[in-house]
């Protein structure tokens, strides 16, 4: 790979995370300015960041409490009855559960014997077994998801005895680093500070 190539590369892992952050925070103020301009009489900058902050606290605040739950609830089990909303629904609140709770699953970074014995890929520690997947087992196994190269949102789900398991020391952001520049990065130790 040439010396221009390489640096385009590395323009564009800059750049489109920041432009796609950019271009969805753009749209939701537009958004919200055109919606207040409608319905407000006043207006004045920063209006549609206030408001937006403050929608966003005030549904978390409302969705702590079991009243607003159990409406929520009950909106999530009506849309979850229309077939093709279902589908659509189930996916995006998956996607955006995964996306902010990203940090908190990928925090146990193993090693695994993956594709095949003799192998080893670096994975992440998953939640708990539930029951009727671990009575399956006479020993205990893990689920291992095993991400692919320079793409977060795929990649492999693996149930494997814990005893094959090689956990590693490394910080969780040094490890998706590892995974994201498909290991140009090397992972880097808890106790290490660059």
């Amino acid at each position: 790979m040439n010396l221009a190539s390489k640096y385009f590369i590395n323009g564009l892992i800059v750049i489109v995370p920041i432009a796609i952050t950019a271009f969805v925070i753009v749209y939701i103020f537009s958004f919200t300015e055109r919606l207040l301009g409608q319905y407000l009489p006043i207006h004045f900058p920063g209006l549609s960041l206030i408001v937006v902050l403050l929608v966003i606290v005030l549904i978390g605040w409302l969705s702590s409490h079991w009243l607003l739950k159990k409406l929520l609830g009950y909106g999530e089990r009506l849309v979850c009855s229309i077939p093709v909303v279902k589908f659509i629904y189930n996916s995006v609140k998956q996607l955006s559960t995964a996306v902010f709770e990203s940090q908190k699953l990928l925090q146990n970074a193993v090693l695994v014997p993956y594709p095949h014995p003799g192998v080893k890929a670096l994975g992440f520690v998953m939640p708990e077994l539930s029951a009727p997947l671990a009575e399956k087992f006479a020993e205990e196994h893990v689920c291992v998801f095993i991400p692919m190269s320079l793409n977060l949102t795929s990649g492999f789900n693996i149930i494997l005895p814990r005893r094959d398991i090689i956990p590693l020391d490394v910080t969780s952001e040094s490890a998706l680093q590892y995974v994201i520049t498909a290991g140009a990065i090397m992972p880097r130790g808890n106790d290490s500070d660059n």
